[in-house]
């Protein structure tokens, strides 16, 4: 249990467990201003067609059955504006990835020693065959 608690100790005081917690209440903040985008602004101009507020839209269906399609089309609109600003940071942030990285010319290999000509080998042993014969 103590080596539990001291793996939880080191987990929680790392610097990335506080940029995950500032980055959870940014997106909280963040969600909140999408939200009332939708409800106060993006809702009343769809609210138009339908002579209400748009969130406030049911669909009735027989046997008192009550769908509320008007807040989850607002809920819909909500994800795909945060997936879209979501997205475009990422892409921006992977952007100034790369710019900050200097790419750096992969290191040459070292060149393969030329391999001898035919005349060179002929020579070595034809030097050879004279040194087994005795001849010099």
């Amino acid at each position: 249990m103590k080596k539990f608690l001291e793996e939880f100790k080191a987990f929680a005081l790392k610097g990335n467990m506080m940029d995950m917690a500032v980055g959870v209440l940014i997106g909280g903040a963040f969600s909140a201003l999408v939200t009332s985008l939708t409800e106060n602004i993006i809702n009343p101009v769809i609210g138009i067609l339908f002579k209400a507020d748009f969130s406030e839209v049911v669909l009735h269906l027989p046997f008192d059955i009550n769908l509320g399609i008007g807040a989850f089309v607002s809920a819909v609109i909500n994800f795909l504006i945060l997936a879209l600003v979501l997205f475009l940071m990422l892409k921006g942030m992977n952007k100034l990835l790369t710019l900050g990285k200097k790419e750096e010319p992969a290191p040459e290999a070292p060149e393969a020693p030329k391999a001898p000509t035919q005349e060179e080998l002929l020579a070595e042993i034809l030097a050879e065959l004279k040194k087994r014969n005795g001849e010099q």
